[in-house]
């Protein structure tokens, strides 16, 4: 995770220039270095990048972006993902970076977010803790809910660098209505190359 101690703030708010007098929702911001974020965000945003900050905390101030499409929170130290409150409002969202973080489980309400198709947790700490993969909310939560395979139209995961292998991954409980959907898209694009096979979603 981030450990530069540069205080400094870089915070970049571009337009498009095809976007209307008065319009900002092809506006993208890109912060640096920041541990707060401004709550002044233009509010049809479609971008936002946060990566390589000090955030301990998907900030509160991204639930107003209702038009939000691509979330960079990378590179920070965030060791939770809100349940109901984000899930909620980022209806638009179909792109999620939430690589190098300390992130240990997703909330089931991720299936909330009904455009996702892209969702990268590369090198946080998810991992099967039971020797069993008889999962229960109770006693052996799954660390990515069931709701994020069956209830999204997720095609690309990347878990790379995580506690956990290919095979525990194959038996949660949604995972092939996943690959099933994945095989549906790679069929259509088999001649194009426009997909790479993630079936494994990086892990080993």
């Amino acid at each position: 995770n981030n450990n530069n101690n540069n205080n400094n703030t870089t915070t970049k708010i571009r337009k498009n220039k095809k976007s209307k007098p008065g319009k900002d929702d092809e506006t993208t911001v890109t912060t640096t270095t920041i541990s707060i974020l401004p709550s002044n965000l233009p509010s049809l945003l479609k971008q936002v990048s946060l990566k390589s900050n000090y955030l301990s905390h998907v900030p509160i101030q991204l639930l107003c972006l209702v038009k939000l499409e691509k979330l960079d929170l990378s590179n920070n130290d965030i060791a939770s993902v809100p349940a109901a409150d984000m899930m909620v409002h980022l209806k638009s969202l179909t792109e999620l970076n939430l690589d190098h973080n300390c992130i240990v489980s997703l909330p089931k309400e991720m299936g909330n977010l009904s455009k996702l198709k892209t969702l990268s947790l590369r090198h946080n700490h998810i991992a099967v803790h039971s020797s069993t993969t008889k999962f229960s909310d109770d006693k052996n939560p799954q660390p990515l809910p069931s709701t994020l395979f069956t209830d999204t139209p997720l095609i690309d995961l990347n878990l790379h660098g995580n506690p956990m292998t290919n095979t525990q991954l194959n038996e949660f409980e949604g995972f092939q209505s996943f690959l099933e959907r994945r095989q549906k898209i790679k069929s259509k694009n088999i001649y194009g190359g426009a997909l790479t096979d993630l079936a494994v979603c990086g892990l080993e």
